[in-house]
């Protein structure tokens, strides 16, 4: 029996990995396209999208919060820039434009202020996370509607004039791969570290784990959900920047349900809903197992209806298996402090 219990764990543990190589190995037979070049460097750009994003949240989650802000954050963020590039900024009779690194700059400032001032509700005022970011979803998506009256930026490739060329960069290939997949890469590095190798890590882990007994050890609980926060609102912001240099213009609708993207990456990979627990290798793998659910299914010539279904039943599925996981281990603790008797 003890035996049985610690395969299955060890299945449970390594189920997103195992489901990512069984999705590729259906997909391939599906769609004898899917392991093109062209195929494989589009799963990559959007895996990319949906992991930056998946990052932020993985620390959201892990102190026992949700982010539902962070797609509008993308869509405002992207309307914000492409603003600045075709428009600039109109201060009383004269135009100010910016060039890329400024803009880059300002709109990842822009989004760890909107991650900012959610922690802050969060924490300062008591209300729950998950009404806190739902607000915030529609004041994002609200305001870059009103920033063009529900137009498209679609200049944004700047003006040799006015020294505002380039974000198109960021939407290139770099030697091949999609410029998303770098920053996606050394986000992910630098995640890691600070999860696991730093004392803010440590004290996120912590405030997930057991709040009250991380404030009595002498963790400042509020301010690290507001560092989680920003790091979300971040993270999205550089998502906003990518689409919009992916697709050379910027719209209002950009981003529009992909926090659902990033949660469920977050909950395949592991992340616990209830908080305390997560690695950011398992975000990752959450990631591309999405972004292969969603490529292969539209390859396939799935409806978007029923993606919509199957990716609300992943989400489903993954925390039934997390709260499986956590009962199995709570089982086996107990039977290890029995026989220890």
């Amino acid at each position: 029996m003890k035996n049985n219990n610690q395969l299955l764990m060890t299945l449970l543990k390594g189920r997103t990995f195992i489901v990512l190589i069984l999705l590729i190995i259906f997909f391939s037979f599906a769609s004898p396209a899917f392991l093109s070049l062209n195929t494989l460097t589009m799963v990559a750009k959007h895996v990319s999208l949906y992991g930056i994003l998946a990052l932020g949240m993985t620390f959201v989650i892990i102190t026992g919060g949700i982010d539902l802000s962070v797609g509008s954050v993308v869509g405002l963020v992207g309307m914000l820039a492409g603003g600045l590039i075709q428009e600039g900024l109109t201060i009383g009779s004269k135009t100010i434009y910016f060039n890329v690194p400024s803009i880059i700059v300002i709109m990842l400032l822009i989004g760890g202020l909107i991650g900012f001032i959610n922690g802050l509700i969060i924490t300062k005022l008591n209300v729950a996370a998950f009404i806190t970011t739902l607000g915030s979803m529609y004041v994002c998506r609200g305001i870059a509607n009103l920033r063009s009256n529900g137009a498209t930026f679609s200049s944004i490739g700047g003006f040799e004039g006015l020294g505002n060329v380039g974000l198109k960069a960021l939407g290139a290939d770099w030697f091949g791969v999609p410029a998303g997949v770098y920053v996606f890469a050394i986000l992910a590095i630098a995640a890691a570290i600070l999860l696991n190798k730093t004392p803010m890590g440590w004290h996120i882990l912590a405030v997930g784990g057991n709040e009250k007994s991380a404030k009595l050890s002498g963790i400042k609980a509020d301010k690290v959900k507001i560092w989680v926060y920003i790091i979300s609102g971040f993270c999205a912001a550089w998502i906003g920047l990518i689409n919009t240099a992916q697709i050379f213009a910027a719209h209002p609708a950009s981003g529009d349900g992909w926090e659902m993207n990033a949660i469920a990456a977050t909950v395949l990979g592991g992340t616990s809903m209830s908080g305390g627990s997560g690695t950011i290798i398992g975000t990752i793998v959450g990631a591309f197992v999405i972004g292969v659910i969603n490529d292969g299914m539209t390859m396939c010539g799935v409806s978007e209806f029923w993606q919509k279904i199957i990716r609300g039943g992943v989400i489903i599925l993954a925390v039934v298996i997390d709260q499986t996981q956590r009962n199995l281990q709570a089982k086996m603790a107990l039977q290890a402090r029995n026989e220890m008797k």
